[in-house]
């Protein structure tokens, strides 16, 4: 029997490594044969880099860049030299994390620190790029990306732009002369999850930048500042940043990640799945194990058990969650072949979380001996 250990992580208690290692050690000591292979997934969030370290045998790579509001911060990033491959969390130069409370403002940050990031890994040679564009403190449709690449903007006085998030509504030129040569050798695909326009009552600066700061004065700004930076490149390069799904994805990051990168927006999930190699080595499968923290509406909505779920051709599924917070007519949707929640044998949430190895394993235990897998060890 061969059974695939696929989970997402436990927020807060377990990291995906750290689930199949418990899964494993539950069921082996029930059942000697059986052949378990570990597949850990994210969805281009939190716990990402640890994952594909996991498939790129990569490094962590620090350096110096600028933060959102162009303060020196340290960023790292994880780079495979065998492969050539980066993966760089936007997050870690220009994430909203990176900022006090009060200093959370679209119209002043910028993802300049991101394309610093980008261009240390081009320097490494780097012929793959993943960007994941979770977690923004911006709102500038990737210009502050670009300026680090060797892009420049200029207003209609041809007054050199910073590329913040209060610049968009000014743009009037883009200078491509000095872009970074080295982007056209590489292969960008950003984990995107999301669907959003880049302007208008669904696009970047409605939906997102509140989050960020923005008061409803710098929302409606923003998005003029986006109509304007789309007309000023449908009119320079003839494309229409407005109707490519996720455009509006991190402040307009997406749009730019499309236009200054040429870059692949796609699922977080089928990312990964993809770097794991993950639906050629399920193909012999008899049981996929996933699960994650918290069992509920948004699990089906590009997040990692509904990646497993997109791609299962008839092997048995098991979901092991902390915490399933789904009616019962929810659950009769998802085609699942045994359910474990873990936080059923703790005695409160914290000790579900603090525990959270011990009742997995436990779990486990209770699935290999439920009969479901074949026969139990001969113990005697």
């Amino acid at each position: 029997m061969k059974i695939i250990i696929a989970p997402d992580k436990f927020k807060g208690s377990l990291t995906g490594m750290e689930f199949c290692s418990a899964i494993e050690e539950g069921i082996k000591k029930h059942i000697d044969d059986v052949v378990m292979v570990k597949l850990p997934l994210a969805d281009g969030g939190d716990g990402t880099v640890e994952v594909l370290k996991y498939y790129l045998d990569g490094e962590m790579i620090s350096l110096e860049v600028n933060d959102p509001l162009h303060r020196k911060v340290n960023a790292s990033y994880l780079y495979s030299a065998s492969k050539k491959t980066a993966f760089i969390e936007m997050s870690a130069a220009s994430g909203i994390r990176l900022l006090k409370e009060e200093e959370a403002n679209p119209m002043l940050t910028s993802t300049y620190g991101t394309g610093e990031l980008i261009a240390d890994a081009l320097k490494r040679g780097a012929t793959h790029i993943i960007l994941g564009i979770g977690g923004s403190a911006t709102n500038d449709a990737g210009m502050g990306m670009a300026r680090a690449l060797g892009y420049r903007f200029f207003d209609s006085n041809r007054k050199e732009l910073e590329g913040k998030g209060e610049d968009m509504i000014r743009l009037d030129f883009i200078d491509t002369s000095a872009v970074h040569y080295a982007l056209k050798k590489v292969k960008f695909e950003v984990a995107c999850d999301v669907d959003n326009p880049l302007y208008g009552i669904n696009g970047a600066a409605h939906i997102y930048s509140p989050q960020k700061g923005a008061s409803p004065d710098m929302v409606a700004q923003l998005d003029n500042g986006l109509i304007r930076f789309n007309k000023v490149v449908n009119d320079q390069f003839a494309m229409d940043l407005q109707h490519i799904k996720g455009a509006g994805a991190a402040g307009g990051l997406g749009a730019g990640c499309i236009l200054f990168l040429n870059a692949q927006l796609n699922s977080g999930i089928e990312l990964i799945k993809k770097v794991a190699d993950f639906d050629n080595k399920i193909m012999d499968a008899d049981w996929i194990i996933t699960g994650e923290g918290k069992l509920d509406s948004q699990t089906l909505s590009g997040k990692v058990i509904r990646g497993v779920l997109d791609a299962l051709s008839g092997q048995k599924l098991a979901l092991f969650c902390g915490l399933v917070d789904l009616s019962e007519e929810e659950l009769k949707a998802i085609p699942t072949d045994y359910l474990a929640q873990i936080s059923s044998s703790a005695k409160d949430v914290k000790d579900s979380m603090q525990n959270a190895r011990i009742y997995l394993q436990m779990a486990a235990e209770e699935f290999a001996s439920s009969g479901l897998l074949g026969s139990e060890k001969n113990m005697y």
